[in-house]
């Protein structure tokens, strides 16, 4: 069955940075739109960034523009959340998604924490 493997979560400083990666297995991430969630307890979970198929283009919530940078890697079957300047809000359990219609897979969902 198809997994979507995410690893570099963790806890960082302010102002520091992670690497978030998210690997597909049994599944072809070339046909797939790819995109980063986040959640944290009480609210729904909420779009980060998009990356598009062929053409590659890029979205970003608002608050994480200049500062996130989405990447996919058809080769590697992978995508990656870059994440910079880190600011204590941006706490919370962030998944990846492999989107076809109309299916879709998602990350188990690395815990990131930034705190002092």
């Amino acid at each position: 069955q198809v997994q979507l493997v995410e690893s570099g979560g963790g806890l960082v400083q302010p102002w520091g940075s992670l690497r978030l990666s998210c690997e597909g297995l049994r599944v072809s991430f070339s046909l797939y739109s790819l995109s980063w969630y986040r959640q944290t307890p009480g609210k729904d979970r909420e779009l980060v960034a998009y990356i598009g198929t062929i053409s590659g283009s890029t979205s970003y919530a608002d608050a994480v523009k200049g500062r996130f940078t989405i990447s996919r890697d058809n080769v590697k079957n992978g995508v990656y959340l870059q994440m910079n300047s880190l600011k204590p809000e941006v706490t919370a359990v962030y998944y990846c998604k492999a989107a076809l219609v109309p299916f879709s897979y998602w990350g188990q969902g690395p815990q990131v924490t930034v705190s002092s």
